[in-house]
């Protein structure tokens, strides 16, 4: 699966889990849904106002989209990784 389409996939779900329509995340609903679809990159700052009005961070966006792409089911043992490299990165 590519990136894109998990990150709409990731979207779609959250969406829905709060009832939200397509138009509330964006411009139009057909925007929404190319993004959903995974046929259009949303820019960082798509990201971060799509993740404001579904109130999660975009970071978690992000996360849930590579997981998913991985089909990974641990999210502790993908946090640990990412707190461990930032850790290792900000040391340098």
């Amino acid at each position: 699966m590519e990136l894109n389409d998990a990150l709409g996939l990731v979207i779609k779900e959250l969406r829905q889990q709060r009832n939200l329509p397509q138009e509330v995340l964006g411009p139009s609903q057909s925007y929404i849904s190319a993004i959903e679809r995974g046929k259009w990159k949303p820019s960082l700052a798509k990201i971060e106002q799509i993740a404001a009005i579904l109130s999660v961070h975009p970071a978690s966006l992000l996360i849930l989209a590579y997981m998913k792409q991985a089909q990974a089911k641990d999210a502790d043992q993908v946090l640990s990784s990412i707190q461990a490299e930032v850790a290792h990165l900000r040391s340098t």
